[in-house]
Protein backbone atom coordinates (compact mmCIF):
# COMPACT_ATOMS: atom_id res chain seq x y z
CA UNK A 1 0.00 0.00 0.00
CA UNK A 2 2.85 2.31 0.80
CA UNK A 3 4.33 1.83 -2.72
CA UNK A 4 1.22 3.27 -4.30
CA UNK A 5 1.48 6.46 -2.25
CA UNK A 6 5.20 6.98 -2.88
CA UNK A 7 5.51 9.16 -6.03
CA UNK A 8 8.97 7.81 -6.89
CA UNK A 9 7.96 4.16 -6.77
CA UNK A 10 7.43 2.51 -10.13
CA UNK A 11 8.16 5.58 -12.27
CA UNK A 12 7.84 4.97 -15.96
CA UNK A 13 8.12 7.33 -18.86
CA UNK A 14 5.20 7.08 -21.24
CA UNK A 15 5.44 8.47 -24.76
CA UNK A 16 3.10 8.57 -27.66
CA UNK A 17 4.90 7.23 -30.72
CA UNK A 18 5.06 10.70 -32.31
CA UNK A 19 6.58 12.20 -29.13
CA UNK A 20 9.06 9.32 -28.81
CA UNK A 21 10.29 9.81 -32.38
CA UNK A 22 10.64 13.55 -31.80
CA UNK A 23 12.62 12.90 -28.60
CA UNK A 24 14.89 10.39 -30.41
CA UNK A 25 15.51 12.89 -33.22
CA UNK A 26 16.46 15.62 -30.74
CA UNK A 27 18.81 13.37 -28.75
CA UNK A 28 20.55 11.88 -31.79
CA UNK A 29 20.83 15.24 -33.51
CA UNK A 30 22.31 16.79 -30.36
CA UNK A 31 24.88 14.01 -30.01
CA UNK A 32 25.87 14.15 -33.69
CA UNK A 33 26.13 17.96 -33.74
CA UNK A 34 28.52 17.97 -30.79
CA UNK A 35 30.73 15.07 -31.84
CA UNK A 36 33.41 14.63 -34.48
CA UNK A 37 31.30 11.83 -35.94
CA UNK A 38 28.66 14.37 -36.98
CA UNK A 39 31.26 16.57 -38.66
CA UNK A 40 32.67 13.55 -40.47
CA UNK A 41 29.22 12.48 -41.68
CA UNK A 42 28.54 16.00 -42.90
CA UNK A 43 31.85 16.13 -44.75
CA UNK A 44 31.18 12.80 -46.45
CA UNK A 45 27.50 13.29 -47.32
CA UNK A 46 27.00 17.02 -47.99
CA UNK A 47 28.03 16.86 -51.66
CA UNK A 48 25.72 13.91 -52.30
CA UNK A 49 22.76 15.51 -50.53
CA UNK A 50 23.36 18.80 -52.34
CA UNK A 51 23.41 16.98 -55.68
CA UNK A 52 20.23 15.04 -54.82
CA UNK A 53 18.40 18.15 -53.60
CA UNK A 54 19.12 20.29 -56.63
CA UNK A 55 18.39 17.52 -59.14
CA UNK A 56 15.02 16.51 -57.71
CA UNK A 57 13.05 19.68 -57.08
CA UNK A 58 9.45 18.88 -56.26
CA UNK A 59 7.31 21.98 -56.56
CA UNK A 60 3.85 22.75 -55.26
CA UNK A 61 2.00 24.18 -58.23
CA UNK A 62 -0.12 26.99 -56.88
CA UNK A 63 -1.53 28.42 -60.08
CA UNK A 64 -4.27 31.00 -59.95
CA UNK A 65 -4.63 32.57 -63.40
CA UNK A 66 -2.84 32.88 -66.75
CA UNK A 67 0.61 31.74 -65.61
CA UNK A 68 -0.89 28.43 -64.48
CA UNK A 69 -1.46 27.60 -68.16
CA UNK A 70 2.17 28.33 -68.98
CA UNK A 71 3.24 26.28 -65.97
CA UNK A 72 1.27 23.31 -67.36
CA UNK A 73 2.84 23.76 -70.80
CA UNK A 74 6.32 23.56 -69.24
CA UNK A 75 5.67 19.93 -68.32
CA UNK A 76 4.38 19.04 -71.81
CA UNK A 77 6.62 17.10 -74.23
CA UNK A 78 7.88 20.21 -76.04
CA UNK A 79 9.56 21.67 -72.96
CA UNK A 80 9.71 18.59 -70.67
CA UNK A 81 10.76 20.19 -67.39
CA UNK A 82 11.04 16.76 -65.78
CA UNK A 83 14.29 16.09 -67.65
CA UNK A 84 15.82 18.68 -65.31
CA UNK A 85 14.38 16.98 -62.21
CA UNK A 86 11.57 19.52 -61.86
CA UNK A 87 8.50 17.55 -60.82
CA UNK A 88 5.09 18.92 -59.74
CA UNK A 89 3.45 17.53 -56.60
CA UNK A 90 0.11 18.19 -54.94
CA UNK A 91 0.97 18.00 -51.25
CA UNK A 92 3.04 20.69 -49.49
CA UNK A 93 4.59 18.02 -47.26
CA UNK A 94 6.29 16.47 -50.31
CA UNK A 95 7.58 19.70 -51.86
CA UNK A 96 10.80 21.69 -51.82
CA UNK A 97 9.59 24.65 -53.86
CA UNK A 98 6.43 26.74 -53.68
CA UNK A 99 5.70 28.08 -57.17
CA UNK A 100 3.25 30.97 -56.90
CA UNK A 101 1.65 32.65 -59.89
CA UNK A 102 -1.33 34.89 -60.32
CA UNK A 103 -2.63 37.70 -58.11
CA UNK A 104 -2.84 36.72 -54.44
CA UNK A 105 -5.88 38.20 -52.76
CA UNK A 106 -5.84 39.24 -49.11
CA UNK A 107 -8.32 36.46 -48.40
CA UNK A 108 -5.96 33.88 -49.98
CA UNK A 109 -2.86 35.19 -48.20
CA UNK A 110 -3.23 33.15 -44.93
CA UNK A 111 -3.92 29.96 -46.90
CA UNK A 112 -0.78 30.44 -48.98
CA UNK A 113 1.25 31.16 -45.84
CA UNK A 114 -0.09 27.97 -44.24
CA UNK A 115 0.97 25.96 -47.30
CA UNK A 116 4.45 27.48 -47.04
CA UNK A 117 4.65 26.64 -43.33
CA UNK A 118 3.65 23.01 -44.03
CA UNK A 119 6.58 22.47 -46.37
CA UNK A 120 9.63 20.76 -44.86
CA UNK A 121 13.05 22.41 -44.76
CA UNK A 122 14.94 23.19 -46.94
CA UNK A 123 12.33 25.06 -48.95
CA UNK A 124 12.35 27.76 -51.60
CA UNK A 125 9.77 30.06 -53.18
CA UNK A 126 9.49 31.13 -56.82
CA UNK A 127 7.23 34.04 -57.80
CA UNK A 128 6.19 33.54 -61.43
CA UNK A 129 4.63 36.38 -63.40
CA UNK A 130 3.93 40.02 -62.72
CA UNK A 131 0.86 39.30 -60.57
CA UNK A 132 2.84 37.24 -58.06
CA UNK A 133 5.80 39.65 -58.12
CA UNK A 134 4.00 42.98 -57.77
CA UNK A 135 0.24 42.47 -58.14
CA UNK A 136 0.38 42.93 -61.91
CA UNK A 137 -2.50 44.92 -63.40
CA UNK A 138 -4.29 44.52 -60.07
CA UNK A 139 -1.52 46.23 -58.04
CA UNK A 140 -3.79 49.08 -56.97
CA UNK A 141 -6.74 46.89 -55.99
CA UNK A 142 -8.07 46.94 -52.45
CA UNK A 143 -8.15 43.14 -52.31
CA UNK A 144 -4.83 42.11 -53.91
CA UNK A 145 -1.50 41.77 -52.09
CA UNK A 146 1.15 43.76 -54.01
CA UNK A 147 3.60 40.86 -54.27
CA UNK A 148 4.08 37.51 -52.58
CA UNK A 149 7.29 38.75 -50.96
CA UNK A 150 5.13 40.84 -48.61
CA UNK A 151 4.46 37.74 -46.48
CA UNK A 152 6.67 34.89 -47.79
CA UNK A 153 10.43 35.08 -48.51
CA UNK A 154 10.91 34.74 -52.27
CA UNK A 155 14.12 33.26 -53.69
CA UNK A 156 13.58 33.52 -57.46
CA UNK A 157 11.50 36.01 -59.48
CA UNK A 158 10.37 35.07 -63.00
CA UNK A 159 9.03 38.18 -64.78
CA UNK A 160 6.51 38.11 -67.60
CA UNK A 161 2.80 38.43 -68.20
CA UNK A 162 2.38 35.53 -68.49
CA UNK A 163 5.86 34.13 -67.99
CA UNK A 164 6.86 31.73 -70.77
CA UNK A 165 7.65 28.05 -70.09
CA UNK A 166 11.27 28.70 -71.07
CA UNK A 167 11.46 31.40 -68.38
CA UNK A 168 10.03 29.00 -65.81
CA UNK A 169 12.63 26.36 -66.64
CA UNK A 170 15.34 29.03 -66.55
CA UNK A 171 14.13 30.11 -63.10
CA UNK A 172 14.39 26.54 -61.83
CA UNK A 173 17.89 26.23 -63.32
CA UNK A 174 18.90 29.42 -61.48
CA UNK A 175 17.49 27.90 -58.29
CA UNK A 176 19.58 24.78 -58.90
CA UNK A 177 22.70 26.95 -59.21
CA UNK A 178 21.75 28.76 -56.00
CA UNK A 179 21.37 25.43 -54.17
CA UNK A 180 24.70 24.18 -55.57
CA UNK A 181 26.54 27.25 -54.28
CA UNK A 182 24.97 26.93 -50.83
CA UNK A 183 26.53 23.61 -49.84
CA UNK A 184 25.78 23.10 -46.17
CA UNK A 185 25.87 19.93 -44.16
CA UNK A 186 22.71 18.58 -42.62
CA UNK A 187 24.09 18.36 -39.09
CA UNK A 188 26.62 21.12 -38.54
CA UNK A 189 25.31 23.64 -41.09
CA UNK A 190 28.83 24.26 -42.40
Amino acid sequence: MKDREDPSAGQAIAFHSKDFLKWCDEVLEGVLRRSPVGSGLDYITKDFFNWATRNSLYFLHFGIMCCALEMAVASAPRFDQQRFGIIPRSSPRQCDVLLVNGPVSKKLKPVLRRLYDQMPEPKWVIAMGECAISGGPFYNSYSVVPGVDQFIPVDIYIPGCPARPEALIDGFLKLQVMIKENRKGLLTGK
